[in-house]
């Protein structure tokens, strides 16, 4: 990715909305464009709960991508607070990209997604990822179903895992944005606090090692942040769950499990901040979370969406 920094006369800024059903590789993508971790990445559906910003650059652009939930038909309070901030990143976004996983196809909920974009008379750009998973001519025979649907300016193809076709995107979208003083400082590359991505990454290990829950069933928080002279850091943090049996699935065999998601959170944690890390987590048992307004305001979410 082309990272010359220079804030100029004919600089360019905008925002990118990434939109897409659940696990369409957005985070993913949107970590690539960013060139580092902004958003943390799951093979569980809805992993990411609330907008997340990423902050690419890439010649004299500033492009500020918007990663947004999975969409998706939304059955409980949450479902439905996590679209809404879906269709606000849209409707906030000077650009529109729809991320379909080329390897599912023309979804239901893809499907839904345009017919929305469709009747709020909004253009899109369509990006294909995980082309490298489809044989040429099933890609080229969905890109043309999708492209006759009518709201796509463009197609891109793309592997969000291995960066093909991210130096092309980045390059439209540089293009299409308009000329505007960059909004960030040219080192920043996300508006979310290192102490909720790191409370992020603890929730991200947990989806990866806990198979038997969904991502709904239990959340992170921070607790203690303290930073020492010698410029180690204690970070306390509580998950949180609904129910006894959770707990103990969270926990493991006399505690082996957590021991092995606290040991690669610290490690990570460690690598990003370049400094030590003493991480310190606790499991408690926290009914109906879900329903809890605070939490939805820690999220930026609609309670009453």
């Amino acid at each position: 990715m082309d990272t010359q920094r220079t804030d100029t006369p004919n600089s360019v800024c905008g925002f990118v909305a990434l939109i897409g059903a659940p696990n369409a590789g957005k985070s993913t993508l949107l970590n690539r464009l960013v060139g580092t971790k902004v958003s943390i990445v799951t093979h569980k559906v809805q992993t990411t709960r609330t907008r997340v910003l990423g902050i690419g650059l890439h010649n004299h652009a500033q492009i500020i991508f918007v990663d947004t939930p999975g969409i998706f038909k939304p059955k409980h309070r949450l479902d439905r607070a996590m679209v809404h901030a879906a269709w606000q990143g849209v409707a906030d976004a000077d650009v529109v990209a729809l991320l379909v996983d080329a390897s599912r196809g023309l979804s239901d909920d893809v499907r839904d997604i345009i017919q929305n974009l469709k009747d709020n008379n909004r253009k899109a750009h369509l990006i294909l990822n995980k082309v490298d998973l489809v044989k040429r001519d099933t890609l080229l025979a969905l890109a043309q179903d999708l492209f006759d649907m009518g709201i796509f300016k463009q197609v891109f193809m793309v592997s969000a895992v291995t960066g093909d076709g991210c130096d092309d995107l980045m390059t439209a979208f540089s293009d299409i944005l308009p000329q505007s003083p960059w909004h960030y400082p040219e080192d920043q590359v996300s508006d979310m606090p290192m102490k909720h991505l790191a409370s992020e990454i603890t929730r991200e290990k947990l989806f990866l090692n806990v198979h038997e829950e969904l991502p709904y069933q239990l959340t992170v928080e921070n607790d203690t942040w303290e930073n020492f002279n010698n410029g180690d850091i204690k970070i306390e943090q509580t998950i949180y769950v609904e129910r006894e049996s959770q707990r103990a699935i969270v926990l493991g065999h006399k505690g082996a499990r957590i021991r092995a998601i606290g040991s690669t959170v610290r490690k990570e944690l460690q690598d990003l901040l370049e400094r030590k890390v003493h991480l310190f987590l606790f499991v408690k048992v926290r009914e109906g979370w879900k329903n809890d307004p605070a939490r939805y305001r820690d999220w930026n979410l609609d309670f009453d969406a």
